[in-house]
């Protein structure tokens, strides 16, 4: 059994928690509330921005040529859609500009980096791997269920669950299989923890949003 497949089954619980979220849920049916989208839209917009940066880094730290272009495009397209929220959610929904970022997405976001930066770089590989993957999944969970009609969030459930998207995602989940076939079996359980770590932390992102979290006064 390749890499990917056991990490994915190490972490199925917390997909299958995923998928039950009422964030999720009410996705679907069209009926979450606008001011818990708008939040979560505007946290994943400075998500994907330090997203982008913990894949460049990933990109100047790969051991070839082909994974640094691979994660290079993968950068790039993490900027496109960052830059495509604000043109397109951020004045759909009246967003400002400097949202100010919550707890879960700031501690989200300072573990890729810090992955990126300082972890043996087939780890790194593996942390940033759910962010590709889970939305991939929980994309065309949701894509498979009953459309509702005029659903609001129909063009962010489009997005998720297209052929051009999961392109993207089955090419990083076959370059963590191919460097993890080079890895130690501690190596590669090192990377199966840091998937587990990010997979727990997509949970706590969509949670996030749900509660409106905010900082303590």
């Amino acid at each position: 059994m390749n890499w990917s497949k056991t990490a994915w089954q190490a972490s199925s619980s917390i997909y299958e928690q995923i998928i039950k979220m009422p964030f999720i849920q009410e996705l679907i049916e069209g009926t979450l509330d606008q001011e818990k989208f708008k939040f979560y839209i505007g946290q994943d917009s400075l998500y994907l921005a330090d997203f982008g940066r913990a894949l460049s880094l990933i990109a100047a730290r790969a051991h070839t040529t082909a994974h640094a272009l691979e994660f290079l495009r993968f950068a790039e397209g993490a900027v496109v859609v960052e830059q495509a929220l604000h043109t397109g959610y951020f004045q759909k929904y009246g967003i400002v500009e400097d949202v100010p970022i919550s707890p879960t997405c700031q501690h989200y976001t300072n573990y890729l980096l810090s992955q990126a930066a300082l972890e043996q770089v087939e780890v790194a590989m593996a942390a940033v791997l759910p962010c590709f993957w889970i939305y991939k999944e929980v994309g065309d969970y949701i894509y498979q269920q009953p459309q509702q009609e005029n659903n609001p969030y129909q063009e962010w459930i489009n997005t998720y669950a297209g052929e051009e998207f999961g392109a993207i995602v089955t090419r990083a989940i076959n370059i963590c299989d191919e460097v993890a076939e080079r890895c130690t079996p501690a190596q590669q359980q090192a990377m199966t923890e840091a998937f587990l770590a990010a997979n727990k932390l997509e949970w706590m992102f969509w949670d996030s949003a749900w509660r409106l979290e905010s900082w303590p006064v």
